[in-house]
């Protein structure tokens, strides 16, 4: 019996994943490659793309600088692929230039 893809399945090579998917959970097949789109572009986030989005998350959260870049400093290493170790001043001047 041939399975039915989706056009977002088409467009990248993780069918075999999505197909995983469908079989190991209730997910029906569009929701599935929805999700595996979803995590790769979590996973394909820059460091510096990360610090942005935390920082505005965090400020929006009410936390001011100083417990914000404390934070992110916490976090970064337990990213999927950490990054090198950044300082204080490293993280600021990535989101203020």
């Amino acid at each position: 019996m041939l399975e039915r893809r989706t056009p977002a399945e088409s467009s990248y090579s993780h069918a075999d994943l999505v197909d995983h998917l469908v079989r190991s959970t209730a997910l029906p097949r569009g929701e599935a490659a929805r999700v595996v789109l979803d995590v790769l572009a979590y996973f394909d986030e820059t460091t510096e793309g990360f610090v942005r989005r935390r920082h505005r998350e965090l400020q929006s959260g009410g936390l001011v600088n100083t417990e914000i870049f404390d934070r992110i400093a916490a976090e970064l290493p337990h990213r999927a692929v950490a990054p090198p170790e950044l300082s204080l001043r490293q993280l600021r001047r990535i989101v203020y230039g």
